[in-house]
């Protein structure tokens, strides 16, 4: 295994894609890069190809993707994100409570429907 081997994906939610090695770890894992995310996998979950890119340790992810795409290979183009978009965030349960319409209250100020509050009852002081 040396830096630059096409590997094969055969494990996980990327398999079947095409990567190369950007990094060798130690002697059960590598650094990969390409089709797939750039991630640490353990090489019994890839498969070596015969194929080699010219890369350097550690280049950059549009390094490793052009050294692959004049290997032969193809990519999908990623869609980009608009300047200032943010992703939306699930409306929270709270603020979904809150949006609730309150009971309606009569023109004397009590509260119809639902009971009131309950009345706040005075101890006698003792003296």
């Amino acid at each position: 295994m040396e830096i630059g081997r096409v590997v094969l994906k055969i494990a996980g939610r990327d398999a079947g894609k095409a990567a190369a090695i950007v990094d060798v770890i130690d002697s059960n894992t590598v650094l990969i890069d390409g089709q797939t995310r750039r991630r640490k996998v353990n090489i019994r979950h890839i498969e070596l190809t015969m194929k080699t890119v010219k890369i350097e340790k550690n280049d950059s992810s549009e390094k490793v993707i052009a050294a692959l795409k004049t290997a032969g290979f193809e990519f999908e183009e990623k869609k980009q994100k608009k300047s200032g978009e943010k992703a939306s965030k699930p409306v929270s349960k709270r603020s979904q409570k809150a949006s609730v319409e309150k009971p309606k209250s009569d023109a004397k100020g009590k509260k119809t429907g639902k009971k009131s509050a309950k009345k706040s009852a005075k101890k006698p002081s003792k003296k």
